[in-house]
Formats: C-alpha cells, structure tokens, sequence
C-alpha cells in the first residue's frame, strides 16, 4: 500500500470519529480542542485524567475529548516533546541542547513514573510545561475552527446528498433509472 492510500484511509477514519458523533458542532469541537489542549500540554499519563472532566465542565464532546489527545500517541511523542522543550527553553533563555531533550524524555516516556519526571532537570521540566502550553495555546483554537468547519462542511454534503435523492425519486416516482 502507496503512503499517500495509507494516509488517506487514515484521514477518512478520523474524518468519520469527528463527524461521526450526533450532536451540535459547537459541542463536538469544543471536546475536541480541550483534547488538543492537554494533548498538547500534559504528559501522557494525565491527559486523559484532565480532559474527560473538562469537557464535561465545558459541555463539549467527551469522545472527542479522548481522541484529540492522542495527538500525542507513542508514535508522535518523539517529535511533540522535543519540539515544545526546545520552545519552551527558547522561551526562558535557556541552552537545553537536542541530545539532552532526547535523553531526558526517552527515560520519563519508558518509565512514566512520578519520580522519572522528577529525575528531570528543572530547567527541562519548565521548558516542557511553558513550551506544552503555548504550543496548546496557538493549536486550540485551530482545532475548535477546523473540527466545527468539518462537522459543519460534511453534515451540508450529507444533507445536499438526501436533496438529491430526493429529487431524483420525485422525477421517477417509479424508482426506476431511466
């Protein structure tokens, strides 16, 4: 199988979980973006912890709560993590280098344990939380925008698919192709 049919089976799938859910737009975005919030911002391990609550807090979609957070999954977490240590170092002026970042989360994401976070320098450990946040800051409100323009998008096709149909058996009542 091609990379471009793989990813395009896998957009479909995820397509299908975002608009999939029966309820309003607005409530299926919002669980959506708190999923991207933490997945963003907390360490795996938390996440799920933080983002069921709110979204009930917030009234938004719980299955989309779950789902938006796995933006940070055992696959993409070697290159989020790295990512938003080195803005957050960035951020406080510190000189975290690439090889340290790797180093440091390789051991917290095999153990994923309160005290391996803890083994973590505090330098590190701030860089990860201010980078996390902001990289959640700038990423939230896209999700809420493009998974409401996508629930909103696919439902009009759908209804415009029905119209169709309609028509069509309204001009051969028979049910006939002519």
């Amino acid at each position: 199988m091609s990379a471009g049919l793989f990813l395009r089976r896998k957009w479909i799938k995820l397509r299908e979980k975002i608009v999939g859910e029966k309820a309003s737009p607005e409530y299926i975005a919002r669980g959506w973006a708190v999923g991207m919030f933490y997945g963003t911002f907390a360490p795996i391990g938390t996440q799920l912890i933080l983002s069921i609550p709110t979204a009930l807090l917030l009234r938004g979609s719980k299955i989309g709560a779950v789902l938006g957070t796995f933006l940070t999954n055992h696959f993409t977490v070697w290159f989020i993590y790295p990512a938003q240590c080195w803005l957050g170092a960035r951020i406080l002026h510190r000189d975290i280098s690439y090889p340290l970042i790797k180093s440091a989360l390789r051991d917290l994401i095999h153990e994923r344990s309160f005290s391996a976070m803890m083994d973590v320098s505090e330098d590190l450990l701030a860089s990860f939380f201010l980078g996390g946040f902001v990289m959640a800051v700038l990423l939230t409100p896209p999700t809420y925008f493009l998974v409401r323009r996508l629930v909103v998008r696919f439902r009009a096709e759908v209804e415009e698919r029905k119209r169709r149909r309609r028509e069509r058996n309204n001009r051969n009542p028979s049910g006939q192709h002519s």
